[in-house]
């Protein structure tokens, strides 16, 4: 059995128990508050991480105490052979959740895999149920293709299957009524974003605070909290009287939540991001490639967890960040 060390804590006292990692870059969407669309600054595949070193990567955060794994991107689904990677991951001693987001697109083909592969849940992305808003925010007509994801992401026995929808001022705002009885009916957790100012498209999205939202949303859906501990991550979940439908809310401009912030994110790229709002960084990728240790890497990410900023500065300094989403990690 491998060893454990002692667990990875930030200079806040803050446990660092969530990785985000993403396995690509390239994405078969280009919605409007992630990538322009014209960008064409994707990583060359030579700069990608190969399996073995995410292993590296992921079983040294294993065990120093991270035990929950997000698969991102972009479009993760994209990367070759990524239910290989999923069973090499869940496998690794210290691992007890691993979870994939995704457009739902590419769930047909690969739903299957993946649930052998040992991820048990999953977070699909669905902005509107109306197909032309759809195709407005994602580039392409492409709610027939996660509406079978969804169906796939059911039939394979994926629970719970969480729908994220980034709520935007005059685009889909309106819509977050029809989403919820979407949601209760089939018997999905709906969770509202507030749209994050990450490079000129984030800032071109707009943002809706969700305060006003979720008080629509409680006076019409009878809405509680919930007291469950629902994945580790920053939402904060309400759910109905009778328990059939629950509700989260990710509010990183109106209502921060950087003093329980547990995570840091991997690009594709091998770059540790401390911060989604920040630029303090740890270049891992060259120090794999030059032989860097087992316990020279744990010291590596210990050294760099240190650098975790207390908060981000969204409100403050929205130009800040230049980069996209996508080129961070979802």
């Amino acid at each position: 059995m491998t060893e454990t060390t002692s667990p990875l804590i930030d200079r806040f006292g803050r446990s660092i128990e969530y990785l985000r990692l993403s396995v690509t870059d390239r994405c078969d969407m280009k919605c409007t508050y992630c990538l322009p669309k014209s960008f064409k600054g994707y990583q060359e595949p030579k700069n990608w991480l190969t399996f073995d070193e995410i292993e590296r990567v992921v079983g040294a955060f294993a065990r120093m105490g991270t035990s929950r794994i997000r698969l991102t991107g972009g479009e993760p689904l994209l990367r070759r052979n990524l239910p290989e990677l999923a069973a090499r991951i869940s496998a690794l001693p210290g691992i007890r959740d691993l979870s994939l987001s995704t457009n739902g697109t590419q769930l047909p083909k690969h739903a299957a895999a993946l649930r052998a592969a040992g991820v048990s849940r999953l977070n699909i992305s669905l902005d509107s149920l109306n197909r032309e808003c759809v195709t407005q925010i994602t580039g392409r007509d492409s709610i027939d293709d996660v509406m079978a994801g969804l169906d796939a992401a059911e039939q394979h026995g994926f629970s719970p299957i969480k729908l994220n929808m980034v709520v935007m001022p005059g685009v889909n705002e309106h819509e977050v009524e029809a989403m919820t009885e979407f949601c209760i009916n089939r018997g999905f957790i709906l969770r509202l974003i507030e749209t994050m100012p990450m490079g000129s498209t984030g800032l071109a999205s707009g943002y809706t605070p969700l305060g006003p939202v979720l008080e629509r949303l409680r006076e019409r859906f009878e809405l509680i909290p919930e007291i469950k501990e629902m994945g580790g991550g920053p939402a904060r979940y309400w759910r109905t009287v009778d328990g059939r439908g629950q509700i989260g809310l990710i509010t990183p401009i109106s209502q921060h939540f950087c003093e329980t912030c547990n995570r840091v994110r991997l690009s594709v790229d091998g770059t540790l991001y401390l911060c989604l709002g920040q630029e303090e960084k740890v270049e891992l990728r060259p120090l794999l490639r030059a032989g860097i240790s087992d316990a020279e890497l744990e010291q590596t990410l210990r050294e760099g967890i240190e650098l975790k900023p207390e908060r981000h500065e969204f409100r403050e300094a929205p130009t800040k960040i230049i980069r996209f989403m996508s080129q961070t990690g979802g």
